[in-house]
């Protein structure tokens, strides 16, 4: 069961999704499981799941109201509070996944570290920090840390070992900026289109990186709806909308990432036989949220809580979150965007209780299955 540490401003909606992970618990008894011995983790991806890279790696400025709820202070997540990915590790029982980049501090990165970086894409593959340029550092990392684990009696322990490696999950969350890179470039639904299966193929050819140097475990996101995004609403030129004021055609060119990604994983458990792949799709459980906004109780589902210019979006490119002049809702507010790009805490919250209920993974497999046995 994934244990929800919450916050005064939050409680009574915290109080409503734990109450349903209790729930999910009991339908799933295999579910409520401790993890007495969380696994080594590793992240590679984008803004969606980045912890802090940004800010360690090129020292730009994140700031307050970002990181506002739980951490009470900014982390260099873009969100009020917990993404995603520190959900699924607070459900493991392990510690958040602290950024690669980051050299400060008492980083050891016993439990794993996140590649992950604000922007990242899968092309172009040589650009910092691209998904081919994120591999490469953990590369590194893995070489640098066996090292310093066999060194001396001194050191065991403190450095991930061959085995920790080797059992680790590797987990891959981007595509996202690839799709929206192109639609910003001026390019065409179909151009887009075309696009697509390099940014697949990319994906492919780094979980096989992964594999050739002793992953096994892989936890796979797809693209959101990359449509429902109030910075997209803002800033698209024509608004071909759907009935819940998505931009129909950026989101069907993520459905369309989305099934050759699927399509892949496929074809990689049959290639790679000792491999556990897991597809999840995310798609699904953020386009939930805008669909069945009121069943949640978001009140504006397409607009940012973060940002600058009113309804409907709030989001402008010149004025954005934390920036002078933007402004930000309540902290009692409960918005499914928070700056218009990103998820709100209390949004990954929910998209953190149904990743784990199952429903949407391929196969269906509990996340406490990549505990250490």
């Amino acid at each position: 069961m994934a244990i929800l540490f919450l916050h005064p401003d939050t409680f009574s909606f915290f109080f409503t999704i734990f109450a349903s992970l209790v729930l999910l618990s009991l339908r799933h008894p295999s579910a409520a499981a401790v993890c007495q011995a969380p696994p080594v983790i590793f992240n590679f991806g984008d803004s969606n799941s980045d912890t802090g890279g940004l800010v360690a790696g090129l020292g730009y400025p994140i700031g307050l109201p970002n990181g506002r709820l739980f951490f009470r202070r900014s982390t260099g997540r873009l969100s009020d509070g917990r993404l995603l990915i520190d959900f699924l590790c607070q459900s493991l029982n392990t510690s958040l996944l602290r950024p690669y980049l980051d050299s400060l501090g008492r980083s050891r990165f016993q439990n794993g570290a996140n590649f992950a970086i604000v922007g990242s894409s899968t092309l172009p593959k040589k650009v910092p920090f691209s998904l081919n340029i994120q591999i490469m550092q953990f590369l590194n990392f893995k070489s640098r840390s066996l090292k310093l684990a066999s060194t001396s009696n001194l050191s065991k322990g403190l450095f991930i070992s061959q085995d920790g490696f080797r059992n680790a999950l590797y987990m891959i969350d981007i595509g996202q900026n690839d799709i929206a890179h192109s639609f910003s470039k001026g390019n065409s639904y179909s151009q887009t289109v075309m696009l697509i299966p390099q940014f697949n193929s990319e994906i492919k050819t780094g979980i096989k990186k992964l594999y050739d140097n002793g992953g096994r475990r892989f936890w796979i996101h797809n693209t959101g709806p990359l449509g429902c995004l109030p910075q997209k609403l803002s800033m698209a030129q024509s608004k071909d909308l759907d009935q819940h004021g998505c931009l129909a055609s950026y989101n069907s060119a993520a459905k369309m990432f989305n099934q050759r990604l699927d399509h892949m994983c496929d074809e990689l458990r049959t290639e790679l036989r000792d491999t556990t792949i897991i597809y999840i799709d995310i798609y699904d459980i953020k386009y939930s949220l805008i669909a069945n906004s009121n069943k949640y109780g978001f009140e504006r589902p397409l607009m940012a809580c973060c940002g600058y210019g009113g309804s409907p979006y709030n989001y402008n490119v010149n004025i954005t979150c934390g920036h002078r002049g933007s402004n930000v809702c309540d902290k009692g507010s409960r918005f499914v965007s928070w700056d218009g790009i990103h998820y709100t805490e209390t949004a990954n919250a929910i998209v953190a209780m149904k990743v784990i209920s199952m429903q949407y993974s391929k196969p269906q497999t509990p996340f406490h299955f990549f505990c250490r046995r």
